[in-house]
């Protein structure tokens, strides 16, 4: 009897793992299925944007034409001036610092009626040359390389309601990748888990390059997700990853200048002086115009590569004093290191190179994950239907 408990307890054990699994199979297939096409777009884009720097900076150069350097470029403030008397219906405010002496200024400014709920209405880029002083052109903002892609990765051009939806789709992307992990057949025998069988049935060899890019994946995938939704719900996230990690809340409260009667505001020149002084070693990107009288002056600027390693100085518009600073290499609180890491771990900038190529990579997965398993599950139907059409010989009664 006790021989037959133990038979039955493993079968038991079985049908359950087998339940959970038919089940998770269940989840994997028909979030592909469902949000496969949205993923593949969110992928895609994705892969555009890891060197949209480089790319939009040759979109630029053969748009508006190469720097020649001649003599010494302009100043900030004369800049401004420059792409204000060009357009003197829009209000500038910022201004993109150039990369190198072969780059263009360029000053985004406004128009008057934009309308602040929708992303960067009215918003113009106008390009200066440093040396010449010429206005060579100006673009729409949103329709930029970066911000075109940016604006269909994140928010589908359907403003908040496309922020809810990529970040939920990004959740949905997470459960594929774990879901998908579980399921691989590596964890039987490791070897054939990442091995294609190119000889083969084309379903074999559809079903190994779907486990084999899903799993080389995953990882990767999941990061992106994991950092996509904490970044679309970050009125969220951002408390909670700062509860659990028992961090402090920062000062959101905006910046503001003093006004000192009888004395004008210094130039955006002396507010940058006092940025890198403040900042030694930052290597400047851009600088925000103060949007008000009481506005201050934001300079903003990078210690490598990466987002991840910046510097933020603002700057009072009439006394020069540094009001606040922001260096990401200071150390601070355990959350905001996690909140700060979301940028290298969502754009692979973690190793380099070598890591944003791999990404670029990555962001056609869902591609090639969604067409093979499209394929697998149409394979299944058809198995399903054939079995149903094979008609059970009724025995005779002669």
């Amino acid at each position: 009897m006790r021989s037959q408990s133990v038979i039955f307890e493993i079968i038991y054990s079985y049908m359950r793992a087998k339940r959970l699994r038919n089940l998770i199979f269940s989840i994997h297939r028909y979030i592909g299925l469902v949000v496969g096409l949205i993923l593949i777009l969110i992928g895609i884009t994705g892969s555009l944007l890891v060197f949209h720097s480089d790319i939009d900076d040759w979109i630029v150069s053969q748009q508006f034409g190469v720097v020649i350097p001649q003599g010494q470029p302009i100043s900030i403030d004369r800049t401004v001036e420059i792409a204000q008397a060009a357009h003197p219906q829009w209000k500038a405010v910022s201004v993109s610092i150039p990369k190198s002496e072969r780059h263009l200024f360029h000053v985004v400014m406004e128009e008057p009626n934009a309308n602040p709920d929708i992303y960067l209405d009215g918003a113009h880029q106008v390009f200066v040359n440093p040396y010449t002083e010429k206005v060579m052109g100006d673009r729409l903002e949103r329709f930029s390389y970066y911000r075109f892609l940016l604006n269909l990765h994140y928010r589908l051009f359907v403003e908040q309601p496309g922020v809810i939806l990529t970040g939920t789709v990004a959740l949905f992307l997470l459960i594929a990748a774990v879901t998908g992990t579980f399921l691989w057949s590596g964890w039987r025998k490791l070897s054939t888990g990442f091995k294609i069988k190119w000889k083969a049935h084309i379903k074999r060899r559809n079903f190994d390059l779907h486990k084999v890019v899903g799993i080389t994946t995953a990882v990767f995938l999941s990061l992106t997700a994991i950092t996509g939704f904490g970044w679309n719900f970050s009125d969220f996230t951002y408390p909670a990853i700062r509860a659990v990690t028992f961090s402090p809340i920062p000062n959101d409260d905006p910046v503001t200048s003093k006004p000192i009667s009888g004395q004008a505001p210094i130039t955006l020149t002396q507010a940058v002086e006092q940025a890198k002084a403040a900042l030694p070693g930052m290597q400047l990107n851009s600088v925000d115009l103060p949007g008000s009288e009481t506005g201050a002056i934001s300079i903003y600027g990078l210690y490598g590569e990466s987002w991840s390693t910046y510097g933020v100085a603002h700057i009072d518009r009439y006394s020069g004093k540094v009001l606040q600073v922001e260096d990401s290499r200071q150390p601070k609180s355990l959350g905001d290191r996690i909140i700060n890491s979301f940028f290298d771990l969502h754009v692979g900038t973690f190793w380099g190179l070598p890591s944003r190529i791999l990404y670029v990579l990555v962001g056609f997965a869902p591609l090639v994950l969604f067409i093979t398993g499209v394929v697998m599950w149409q394979h299944r139907r058809e198995n399903k239907n054939k079995s149903k059409s094979v008609k059970i010989p009724v025995p005779s009664n002669r």
